[in-house]
């Protein structure tokens, strides 16, 4: 429940891992929360339907790293309070996701706390030296680029320049004044600092490289959030969080999904193949008139024979069990950057059944308004794969209509399932010139070491780092699936299973549509002749773009 009322309930349920069937591109996205790469790697994930920005830094040294700005943005697209709705991500379970990103900040925070420590005790102290180092960091990121492995000319110039510094005091400063001596610590100190600092940085990194490394190989552990399970009904902060994720899981089970123009129905993919059968209601004796039925009949008659898919005369294999749902679908502009689902409630806008779903299949046909689609859904490829048929039937004057339309969402963009490698640099042998040989590398190196000291103290205070580091804005209308989505026509067996499921459904919707036609005393040969002549043309079946009107 979501009510305003405290809910003795246990508190948020963590899974150990995504639902059966969907666990690769839930674990794939998650394994973004803990990654220590450049965020700018994040917009080669671009896909047709969504393009994410990330907002420049006003200060470099600032700037966070891939895991940092997607578990933040993630985090308060998905659960703020004045969040706008989100599209459902079809093949993942984004609750799962969610919580890996709240526990890898919850691992940074911990390490920034520490790290804090050492700023407070090595850097506000001696805050004259640390601002002279920062400096010098500072102008070589932005000078040779923060994200340039070397420093160049100018940066090796800065290092000679503070270390011969750093030595002229360590050498000429007289040990007899107060002042001196200080000056001679204030130089030395921050190095002892980012000693100590390197060091809890190396553990942390460790930590979420091994976590980035189990979800993408299959041994995850379920995302740690205790601050989501409230203990007494005090604790205000952790009764939102609950609410927050139980109202992320109400909306992604929702059945009222949203059709954007050319880019398709949004979570579902674009529209690659239509098939339609349309013709006149005329009765089997002239004499006699059809019985009245409506298109819920029709509908419900083949939502029944849908269930039984994966059902068939020879025992090798075939369809799993798929998914059949009513689907509610709303137009909105190509361009539109959120949704809105109607409703009093959020139970009623999240869901609509019962009575409300069989007006709209029975009578918002034509006009404005929103339209019923039935559904059947195979999640395939461990969540990787999403093929969609939805049908819907229509009655205009004397003419009935069966549309089933193909709809299909690719695996996550291979950013996300690429794994760790160990930092290792390739040189020649001293020998054996013609051979190579990998020598280890530090895991957090020096610059990265002073980028997460100078984030650290302002890390209680997220908005602060945003301006001046930069964030990562994710794109309008949001839903983690198909944001990052890639078409599954480059994948040979992807696309033979979206091309296969289209024969055997349109033959049970056609099939069981014409027992219902039979049984009202409608004169079933033209649909019988219409449906020869679409199941052969399906056997043909080809990707294009059906969504794309060339006129």
């Amino acid at each position: 429940m979501t009510a305003d009322g405290f809910d003795f309930s246990p508190g948020a349920q963590v899974p150990l891992s995504g639902a059966a069937g969907q666990t690769a591109a839930t674990q794939a996205l998650a394994s973004a929360a803990y990654r220590d790469t450049e965020v700018s790697k994040l917009l080669d994930a671009n896909s047709e339907w969504t393009v994410s920005e990330v907002k420049p830094p006003r200060f470099s040294l600032f700037e966070p790293n891939l895991g940092e700005a997607f578990s933040r943005a993630v985090q308060v697209r998905m659960l703020g309070g004045a969040r706008k709705q989100l599209i459902q991500s079809f093949g993942t379970e984004p609750q799962t996701v969610v919580e890996h990103c709240l526990a890898a900040n919850r691992i940074r925070k911990s390490r920034d706390a520490r790290l804090t420590v050492v700023m407070v005790v090595f850097g506000l102290l001696f805050l004259p030296g640390v601002l002279l180092w920062l400096a010098a960091f500072q102008i070589r990121r932005t000078m040779a680029g923060s994200q340039n492995k070397g420093a160049g000319a100018l940066g090796i110039f800065l290092a000679i320049v503070v270390g011969g510094l750093v030595a002229l005091g360590m050498w000429k400063a007289p040990t007899d004044n107060f002042w001196w001596l200080y000056a001679r610590v204030m130089l030395v100190a921050p190095i002892v600092g980012w000693a100590i600092a390197k060091y809890i940085s190396e553990k942390t990194a460790k930590d979420l490289r091994a976590r980035w490394t189990a979800l993408l190989t299959g041994g995850g552990l379920g995302a740690k959030v205790p601050e989501a399970v409230p203990r007494n009904p005090g604790e205000t902060a952790a009764e939102q969080l609950r609410k927050g994720l139980e109202k992320l899981t109400a909306e992604q089970r929702s059945n009222i999904v949203f059709y954007a123009g050319p880019k398709g129905i949004l979570g579902m993919g674009t529209r690659w193949g239509s098939w339609q059968l349309a013709e006149d209601l005329i009765p089997i004796e002239a004499e006699k008139e059809i019985n009245p039925f409506r298109s819920w009949d029709v509908i419900k008659s083949i939502h029944d024979q849908l269930r039984l898919l994966e059902r068939g005369p020879l025992h090798t294999g075939g369809f799993p069990t798929p998914s059949v749902r009513h689907w509610v679908v709303s137009p909105i502009g190509e361009g539109a950057t959120e949704v809105a689902r109607g409703g009093s409630t959020e139970e009623e806008g999240f869901q609509i059944k019962g009575v409300e779903l069989q007006r709209i299949c029975n009578d918002q046909q034509f006009d404005s308004g929103d339209r019923h689609y039935l559904g059947v859904q195979f999640v395939l490829w461990d969540g990787q794969l999403v093929i969609t048929m939805l049908i819907t039937v229509t009655v205009l004057h004397k003419t009935l209509r069966i549309e089933i339309t193909g709809h299909a969402l690719g695996p996550v963009h291979p950013l996300f399932t690429t794994k760790p490698k160990p930092k290792t640099k390739t040189v020649n042998k001293t020998i054996r010139f013609w051979e190579t040989k990998d020598i280890p590398q530090p895991l957090v190196e020096t610059k990265e070491v002073v980028r997460l000291a100078a984030r650290a103290p302002f890390t209680w205070y997220p908005p602060l780092l945003d301006y001046l580091g930069g964030k990562l804005n994710l794109p309008e209308p949001f839903g983690l699936r198909h944001a990052w989505a890639d078409r599954p026509w480059r994948h040979r067996f992807m696309a033979d299973d979206a091309l296969r499921a289209a024969t055997p459904v349109l033959r049970v919707v056609h099939d069981a549509a014409l027992r219902v036609l039979k049984e009202n005393g409608v004169d079933t040969e033209r649909f019988g002749n219409r449906s020869s002549v679409l199941s052969g043309a399906v056997q043909d079946a080809a990707p294009r773009k059906a969504d794309l009107y060339d006129a």
